[in-house]
């Protein structure tokens, strides 16, 4: 085949690929672009301190520690990042990821961190009234056993918001007091 055979050839390849793509592209519905929903969790992004409270049998146990949060994936998704102590010389680290979920209406998201043994998962509702997101939670502890808690994170003002987890049993075992580093 000749170069010139050769260079035509690929041509056409190209145009036939490239209409192919147009017209598929065509045909997909519009990309997802941030609404009302997604300032909720915009409230939560910046660099905070967060004062952890750990509550035991022996009693409360005190830490300290810094979420940097920011709003990725174009505006529709919340990416947190927790290091710090989870109780007095315990190191800790965690990751999130929030979304909010159009199709359940509820804002859905994922856990991960250095004291449990893989990724818990949430769903959860938002109380524009009370300023309160409340989050089923399910996943494993440190040992493993799957677990299911609830949360409630309450935001105070724009730069200070309580997250608390219950225990399964229902009690209150950790809050998190979160203040925005200015």
């Amino acid at each position: 085949m000749t170069r010139l055979k050769v260079v035509l050839a690929m041509s056409a390849v190209a145009l036939l690929t490239g209409s192919s793509a147009l017209a598929a592209a065509q045909d997909m519905p519009p990309m997802p672009t941030p609404g009302p929903a997604h300032e909720v969790l915009k409230m939560e992004a910046g660099t905070w301190d967060a004062k952890v409270e750990m509550m035991t049998p022996n009693g409360t146990m005190t830490s300290s520690g810094m979420e940097t949060a920011t709003i990725g994936c174009g505006g529709l998704c919340l990416v947190t990042h927790f290091k710090g102590e989870m109780m007095p010389g315990m190191a800790f680290e965690g990751h999130g990821i929030s979304a909010y979920d159009a199709r359940k209406q509820k804002y859905v998201g994922s856990w991960t961190d250095s004291m449990s043994q893989g990724v818990t998962t949430m769903e959860s509702t938002w109380d524009p009234a009370a300023k309160t997101m409340t989050a089923m939670m399910e996943g494993p502890d440190m040992t493993g056993q799957m677990v299911k808690m609830k949360a409630v994170s309450e935001h105070k003002d724009a730069d200070t918001r309580v997250f608390t987890m219950y225990n399964p049993d229902g009690a209150p075992g950790m809050r998190i007091t979160y203040m925005r580093k200015k």
